[in-house]
């Protein structure tokens, strides 16, 4: 492939494609938010309304950032920048994957620290931790875990490790083989913990909480909340997807392979509310409990009931599984960035990713202890009402999942949509030009942008 070369691996199949792109998009915002999200806005509702978010602007973003990758066939910013040449537009545009890249890794500093969370739960369902233990003692436990930098940087670090082991090794020898294990292993997860949600649990409460229309909690905010959900879950506006293109033989088809993954990222969301909430309602607890639901309220429930000691440990390994494969999407893209800008070899690029992460984490790591009190005092973006009264993680989050995605898509979709001519799209997508390519070229031309632009004022303003 053309570009540098970071970009001259390529997927080994259609499959080994799909499983790295849905592990990228799966992650713990499929595992804990979108259930929870479906009971607070009307369940099957609200269902319904993410469902046309996903395929009315998660999939027409989602092909135009795989199309701008395999077209420029380089990291995130080369390959915006090449198609831009190639059409004799100014090269600046490459600004939209550098933003990504930017993206990309500022979420991987704090998405580290979380994927630790992961790690040091599945430690404590695994010894037994969680035995006997009631609400109070698993909300200190989740406290004392915040509270604890040293515990933390010590995750923070083994997290790091395992994301240099893999991304050292390349495509198909590393990102492509860990996630063969990583994915099979929670999609099995998740299974066993339905199966034994339908026998140990309350499922009637669960269908009803899951499935039932309740169109009168639909409000503008749901809809925002739809949308936002379907951005950050496809992982779009990131610059991974364009890097993961780079990577797409030319025979594999866009469209599809797109479609696909929005499935299955949306179907392991479906089966984790499916997992999650039969033992929820079955002890009693609060189903709209968001992270506290998994590191306060389900080790109580884990604590109570009989395997809960394994079946708590198999829970944790599917959110390691999730956690740590959207991490390796992440590092992917900016170390395929430093190995073609600044020539920096792929296992020096991802020593200076993860180390640079690891350091930033530590920030984020005291904003729970040590520093949460002065960041507070120094107020930074304080004038903005959504920063406001927030540490240094949920501002780091903010900045990347509610302004930047948003404001990197809807560059994607006026530059790919507006610019580059209708032959050079056709070609690479490997459409006809029909009823699809119709629609697609309408979403991405006078739908998404707007909605993107007034979904960033509602995240800055509210």
């Amino acid at each position: 492939m053309a570009g540098g070369s970071g970009s001259q691996e390529q997927w080994s199949s259609t499959w080994a494609f799909l499983l790295a792109a849905v592990g990228f998009a799966v992650g713990m915002g499929n595992i804990w938010r979108f259930p929870y999200q479906l009971g607070e806005n009307g369940g099957a509702a609200f269902l319904i309304l993410y469902l046309a978010c996903a395929f009315a602007i998660g999939l027409p973003l989602l092909i135009t950032e795989i199309s701008m990758g395999r077209r420029g066939a380089a990291s995130a910013s080369a390959s915006v920048r090449n198609v831009a040449a190639e059409i004799g537009a100014s090269t600046k545009w490459g600004f939209i994957g550098t933003l990504g890249i930017f993206c990309a890794y500022i979420i991987l500093t704090y998405y580290t620290v979380l994927s630790g969370w992961t790690l040091d739960y599945f430690v404590k369902s695994a010894t037994g931790a969680f035995a006997g233990a009631d609400a109070e003692t698993t909300g200190t436990m989740f406290a004392d875990l915040l509270g604890n930098p040293w515990i933390l940087m010590f995750w923070n670090t083994v997290v790091h490790v395992m994301i240099v082991i893999v991304i050292s090794h390349g495509i198909q020898s590393g990102l492509e083989r860990a996630v063969k294990i990583l994915m099979p292993a929670l999609f099995g997860a998740i299974a066993i913990m339905v199966i034994y949600g339908i026998f140990a649990g309350d499922m009637g409460s669960t269908l009803r909480f899951l499935l039932e229309p309740d169109f009168s909690k639909l409000s503008f905010g749901a809809l925002m909340a739809a949308i936002g959900q379907a951005f950050f879950s496809i992982g779009i506006g990131m610059g991974s997807l364009i890097v993961f293109g780079a990577y797409m033989p030319k025979n594999f088809s866009i469209p599809r392979c797109s479609a696909y993954v929005i499935f299955m990222d949306t179907g392991v969301a479906l089966m984790a509310g499916f997992a999650i909430f039969p033992l929820v309602f079955a002890y009693g607890l609060d189903p709209s409990g968001g992270a506290g639901l998994i590191f306060q309220t389900l080790p109580l429930a884990f604590g109570q009931m009989p395997g809960g000691q394994l079946f708590g440990s198999i829970f944790f390994v599917l959110l390691i599984a999730a956690a740590l494969s959207s991490c390796l999407g992440l590092a992917e893209g900016v170390t395929n960035w430093l190995d073609e800008h600044m020539n920096i070899p792929r296992k020096k690029g991802v020593l200076w990713v993860s180390g640079t992460a690891w350091i930033v984490g530590i920030a984020s790591i005291l904003g729970f202890s040590a520093w949460k009190d002065g960041w507070a005092e120094l107020g930074l973006l304080y004038w903005i009402p959504s920063y406001a009264g927030k540490d240094i993680f949920d501002t780091l989050d903010t900045l990347a999942a509610n302004n930047l995605l948003l404001i990197g898509g809807a560059l994607s979709a006026i530059f790919f949509g507006w610019l580059v001519p209708k032959a050079l799209k056709l070609d690479e997508m490997n459409v006809e030009d029909g009823k699809f390519f119709a629609f697609w070229r309408f979403m991405i031309r006078f739908v998404i942008p707007p909605t993107l632009v007034v979904a960033l004022a509602m995240g800055i303003t509210e």
